[in-house]
């Protein structure tokens, strides 16, 4: 259809942990709730840390303090080759167990925000055209959102047979539960840490064909996800993507004001960044979000859109 916006959306473990929250009414007043739930980065790395200690190929680190960033951690012992494979696996296998532990069966029949996603653009795909979502999370959540709602397979470019004429659903880094259709066996993932290599099968399928959405693309959507200065791959795929363009693609920001802000001041070369309560949506001239509802930007965002949630 002509005229149409052809969009692309970026999810960060926050799109889950909005997932999470949205079943918690206590979620953003309960500290020690979010401590032992919260999928970020910063919780999800204390943890881990603190269930290594004690542990017996724990032991040169066992004085170290609170550590909330378990990428950064990892990327040290193995450039420093200290201990590397029995520390580092030991890490990534509690990095795993932590994150899958939280997203049991139970709860994710509770998960909506990300199906109502979908939804949303089957009732707009007169106006939009979704052309990939590009995840960071290891998780299957956006997976099984996807096969619930369009009762198919994701699309997931594992390799150059892979045909268009549906949404990408891009994970960057792999997934845990994520299966070779040609075989079934499992895809290895790109394991937590700041050097990530996109270079080998398929990853660099995946990362080519991010690249091309982002080139197309006129809206960049941004649900949940940091743009953290850990992942450089991420954000050389965006410096590519604008470097390739004659124009920039807008960048929309669905979180919170203070995150949002962050992001558009550490990045001030991506010159069209709209924090949630900038972005409108056309013909009307007026910033669809006017307060964050219960902390959770995803669920405010798709209300404002008007989705059933």
């Amino acid at each position: 259809m002509a005229g149409r916006k052809r969009i692309v959306y970026l999810l960060g473990a926050g799109a889950t942990e909005a997932e999470i929250s949205n079943i918690y009414p206590t979620w953003s007043t309960d500290g020690i709730l979010q401590s032992k739930q919260s999928l970020t980065l910063s919780s999800v790395s204390k943890r881990v840390c603190d269930a290594a200690h004690g542990e017996r190929w724990f032991k040169d680190w066992e004085s170290s303090k609170v550590i909330s960033d378990i990428e950064l951690f990892i990327s040290l012992i193995k450039n420093n080759r200290v201990d590397t494979t029995r520390t580092v696996k030991k890490l990534q296998e509690l990095f795993e167990r932590d994150i899958c532990s939280r997203l049991s069966a139970t709860r994710l029949k509770k998960f909506y925000l990300h199906k109502a996603l979908f939804e949303l653009h089957k009732l707009t795909e007169d106006r939009e055209e979704l052309v990939s979502i590009i995840s960071l999370n290891y998780d299957n959540v956006l997976d099984d959102a996807y096969r619930k709602v369009n009762f198919v397979e994701p699309n997931y470019s594992l390799s150059p047979d892979d045909h268009k004429g549906k949404p990408f659903l891009l994970k960057l880094h792999g997934g845990f539960s994520l299966l070779d259709p040609k075989n079934g066996k499992s895809i290895p993932i790109i394991p937590p840490g700041t050097n990530k290599n996109y270079l080998e099968l398929p990853y660099n399928f995946i990362w080519g064909r991010a690249l091309d959405s982002l080139i197309g693309c006129n809206i960049l959507r941004v649900i949940g996800c940091s743009m953290s200065v850990n992942d450089l791959g991420l954000l050389d795929l965006l410096f590519k993507a604008h470097l390739a363009r004659e124009t920039p693609f807008e960048i929309q920001l669905i979180m919170s004001k203070e995150s949002g802000e962050s992001i558009r001041d550490r990045y001030g070369f991506f010159p069209d960044i709209k924090i949630i309560f900038e972005i409108e949506e056309p013909p009307i001239k007026v910033p669809l979000v006017g307060k964050i509802i219960d902390g959770n930007a995803f669920k405010t965002w798709l209300q404002a859109r008007q989705m059933p949630c």
